[in-house]
């Protein structure tokens, strides 16, 4: 018994160091971005603030449109999940319910894909996207990203894991294909769907590549571009820089703590069968 509780205090010991060093960061810039310009050159450095100093935020909404660029990026976001979902769902409920020659090999030529880096398709892309004239649009920021091997494969992992009575089951009765998935499959694949949600949001989100390339008009940046004006502006305004940095990890920070749960079900709900 001892023992135990000795087990059980380290793992906790250890669950608090990893975080303060995970959350260390994010923490000592909020806190900066609470700080006085005075209190922020500080020697020795402080990490807690004197006094609440909100005018780091405020300035920060002046020196650069964020919240023009939160939105850009919750579009872009928002639709690449969207997108990913419902390809994925598609394609692995092929792979899962139905039967049709080559689909093996055609898996495997999708699976092949998450080995190639994103940098070698990216000029490509850019090519594509800037003859049809897609430049400075959301399409040119979703299109190329509205599906994704990996959601491909997780939904497949999920759907080989429902038993097959249930697909016998539904045809006996009648039921059509794309009446089974949805009435059946989708509702059981909610941890699988989140998890993807959550996994292709927080993605799309930090996203930086990209949307620079295909980019040119300030209205139509996103928060990672968007962010190195305050940097640009003024090198020594550390706190607005620290302040439009919070704004922009709030909703990726609220995604993942609102997902995480759905994130580790889904990505561990396929483990078992194959």
């Amino acid at each position: 018994m001892k023992t135990k509780n000795t087990s059980k205090i380290i793992m906790y010991a250890l669950n608090i160091v990893i975080s303060l060093l995970i959350l260390g960061p994010i923490i000592y810039t909020l806190c900066v971005s609470l700080m006085t310009p005075d209190q922020i050159f500080e020697y020795p450095p402080k990490i807690i603030p004197r006094r609440i100093f909100t005018e780091n935020y405020k300035e920060a909404l002046e020196t650069a449109p964020i919240l023009r660029f939160i939105l850009n990026s919750l579009i872009m976001s928002v639709s690449i999940t969207i997108g990913q979902v419902i390809t994925g769902i598609l394609a692995a409920y092929a792979f899962s319910f139905m039967e049709f020659k080559g689909k093996n090999i055609l898996f495997i030529i999708i699976l092949s894909t998450m080995m190639i880096p994103g940098q070698a398709v990216i000029i490509a892309n850019y090519l594509t996207i800037s003859s049809l004239g897609l430049l400075d649009t959301f399409k040119a920021l979703i299109f190329p990203y509205l599906t994704s091997a990996l959601g491909i494969f997780l939904f497949r992992q999920f759907f080989l894991t429902l038993p097959k009575e249930l697909h016998e089951a539904a045809i006996l009765d009648g039921c059509g294909s794309f009446r089974f998935l949805i009435s059946i499959v989708i509702p059981l694949s909610k941890p699988a769907i989140g998890s993807l949600s959550i996994y292709s949001f927080l993605q799309a989100w930090n996203m930086y590549m990209w949307p620079l390339l295909t980019t040119n008009r300030e209205g139509m940046r996103t928060v990672q571009i968007g962010v190195g004006m305050l940097q640009n502006v003024d090198a020594q305004a550390f706190g607005p820089l620290m302040a439009g940095i919070i704004m922009i990890i709030i909703p990726s920070i609220l995604a993942f703590v609102l997902g995480q749960k759905q994130l580790i079900e889904g990505l561990t709900s396929g483990s078992v069968k194959s």
